[in-house]
């Protein structure tokens, strides 16, 4: 909110959905059961290191699994790293949110836990450790900053090299020059075809044929500028 100084603390739950207005458009589902809205949402949650914040969180992460598992909803869990200082030391905060995922899903069963996880890039060895942690947890990052367009392959590559199986990007695409190129170029990077430093070249190559003026200039734009890539 305007003027609002809330970011200063902890994060707490809340939510405006009521799942089965989302799906049916009613308060309960219809006999005939037909899907009116979606079976699948984000649920996201912040950890902070703050006993009874986290509670709060946990607390309402389980009535939310409970009124899903009532209905029927699908969801896929967001995990953002802390949203205020911890005491956690810089190097240790992926592996507290790696911990915090262990202990949040430790006791759910397959049927209510989330189809996949969309966290912040920690680097490659915090990522290694959730990936293969359990088999069934297929784990997303998320694209976090626009940042530089080497930042957006960059991201790409090292997440699907040390385990990550899904991408799920805003800022990256949609703040690019030409986010239909990007997301193509993107493909590239990921099956393989292309190593992020020439993807790079290449979307400039495409955006000077398309005639559209890039944001910053292919060296500048070439640069990794994001802290946890410059680990892999």
């Amino acid at each position: 909110m305007r003027g609002a100084t809330y970011h200063h603390t902890a994060s707490r739950p809340f939510r405006t959905a009521s799942l089965p207005r989302v799906m049916y458009g009613a308060a309960k589902p219809p006999a005939n059961k037909r899907i009116k809205g979606t079976d699948l949402g984000l649920y996201s949650i912040t950890f902070n290191n703050d006993l009874d914040a986290d509670i709060r969180s946990l607390e309402a992460f389980k009535e939310f699994r409970e009124e899903a598992a009532a209905v029927g909803f699908k969801y896929f869990l967001e995990v953002f790293n802390p949203n205020v200082s911890t005491g956690l030391a810089p190097d240790a905060v992926s592996t507290y949110v790696n911990d915090c995922i262990a202990r949040c899903l430790a006791g759910v069963v397959k049927a209510d836990r989330p189809l996949f996880l969309k966290i912040a890039y920690g680097g490659p060895k915090a990522l290694e450790e959730l990936a293969t942690y359990d088999p069934d947890l297929v784990v997303g990052v998320l694209g976090g900053a626009a940042g530089t367009t080497r930042d957006c392959f960059e991201l790409l590559a090292q997440a699907e090299r040390h385990g990550a199986r899904l991408a799920l990007f805003g800022r990256k695409i949609n703040l690019a020059e030409s986010p239909l190129d990007m997301v193509a170029m993107m493909r590239q990077v990921v099956d393989g075809n292309v190593a992020p430093q020439e993807a790079v070249k290449a979307y400039h190559d495409t955006l000077k044929k398309r005639k559209i003026k890039p944001s910053r200039a292919l060296a500048d734009d070439s640069e990794i500028t994001e802290a946890a890539l410059k680990l892999g």
